[in-house]
């Protein structure tokens, strides 16, 4: 089985920029394929790889130049700090659920098939999304369903769910289908589950949250004209980064300088984004949202 199959490898890879001499850090290693990439371009470098799903271990290599970290992205400061690694001159994040989470239907990741509703890329984490269900009160589900799913009917989906639960909890995808089926929008029954999978899941890893912090730790850490490389598969993830990217701050309100010019710790390598070409999506169709976003720090 194929672990994952990184998308815009080669324009991602490129966007760093990688010096020979450099120390890069990959920060979702998961199947190996943008560090092995990166160190074909080092020689004397390093290169630090990030990952908590513990089952990206088995990819890693021996190599004098590598190591990996089995620990979450928000930590990577501190991780450096502790191997004295005080800057770097690149860092990429290829953002979102690999091949290898999404087939293995104990994970929970996928409504195509019945499983526990676990969704944890860190398999040692205390709360699932059947957790998640069973605890979360109306208001507070209903906001998640909004933000995190961009689901419109997000209240009527949270009652729903909250008066259910007190017969019978949802503990797999199929208990959850059953519940909620009927408010699913004839015809856009795959497109209404992805987004209700997309919110549980970035609720239980809190996703947002930690990419901000990851996000700002890599501004602290680059070296001057350090590249920021990051690959993200939906709007939200994409709208932090970019708005990151062009102000130095999340809501994307930066400060202007006495020209009226927005001042900005970065540079922006490819202003509109990067997006698979329809030779590569034919190839890998989980690809097909991918967007990816460079930026050099000044």
């Amino acid at each position: 089985m194929v672990y994952h199959i990184p998308a815009l490898l080669k324009e991602s890879i490129d966007g760093l920029n990688i010096q020979p001499d450099g120390i890069y850090v990959d920060v979702t290693f998961g199947g190996g394929g943008h560090s092995t990439e990166i160190l074909k371009r080092l020689k004397s470098g390093k290169l630090i790889a990030f990952d908590q799903d513990e089952d990206a271990a088995i990819n890693t290599t021996a190599d004098d130049r590598f190591l990996f970290l089995h620990q979450n992205f928000r930590f990577l400061k501190n991780n450096l700090h502790f191997n004295n690694i005080k800057s770097i001159d690149g860092l990429i994040a290829d953002l979102g659920v690999s091949f290898h989470q999404f087939d293995e239907p104990e994970r929970g990741f996928t409504f195509r098939q019945d499983a526990p509703l676990d969704m944890r890329m860190n398999k040692t984490g205390s709360v699932t999304a059947a957790h998640l269900l069973k605890t979360m009160d109306e208001a507070t589900l209903a906001d998640i369903l909004y933000r995190y799913g961009e689901l419109s009917d997000s209240r009527r989906i949270a009652r729903e769910i909250v008066a259910a639960r007190v017969a019978k909890p949802m503990e797999t995808v199929n208990d959850i289908i059953d519940t909620i089926g009927k408010l699913a929008p004839y015809r856009q029954e795959h497109k209404f589950y992805a987004k209700l999978f997309q919110a549980l899941r970035i609720a239980v890893n809190h996703e947002i949250d930690y990419l901000q912090e990851m996000l700002e730790q890599a501004l602290s850490v680059l070296n001057t004209g350090g590249r920021l490389v990051v690959i993200s598969y939906h709007s939200l993830e994409d709208r932090v980064v970019k708005n990151f990217m062009k102000t130095g701050n999340f809501e994307g309100e930066g400060k202007k300088d006495f020209y009226g010019n927005i001042e900005t710790p970065f540079r922006i390598i490819n202003r509109k984004g990067t997006t698979p070409g329809d030779e590569e999506v034919a190839i890998n169709n989980r690809a097909r949202s991918a967007r990816l976003r460079i930026a050099e720090k000044i």
